[in-house]
């Protein structure tokens, strides 16, 4: 069951559906099914690299990295 991104052509809400190929998506707000499929976002949005520095510093900090030298830590800090 994929979840797709849709948009409601009858009330402009955007909204995510788990669907199933069996049944008809609705709009959550509004019931409506004149939907419209978007593309989804493959990646956070925002700038990914401050996500990555930000997920491994909280990493070091937490001693996830202990395996790594004295220096490549520092480059971590």
């Amino acid at each position: 069951m994929p979840i797709h991104d849709y948009r409601c052509t009858a009330c402009q809400a955007q909204f995510e559906l788990l669907v199933r190929s069996s049944t008809v998506p609705t709009c959550p707000q509004c019931g409506s099914t004149v939907l419209e499929r978007c593309i989804s976002l493959t990646a956070p949005q925002g700038n990914s690299k401050a996500i990555i520095a930000a997920g491994r510093r909280a990493a070091a900090r937490e001693g996830h990295f202990s395996h790594y030298s004295k220096a490549e830590r520092a480059k971590l800090r």
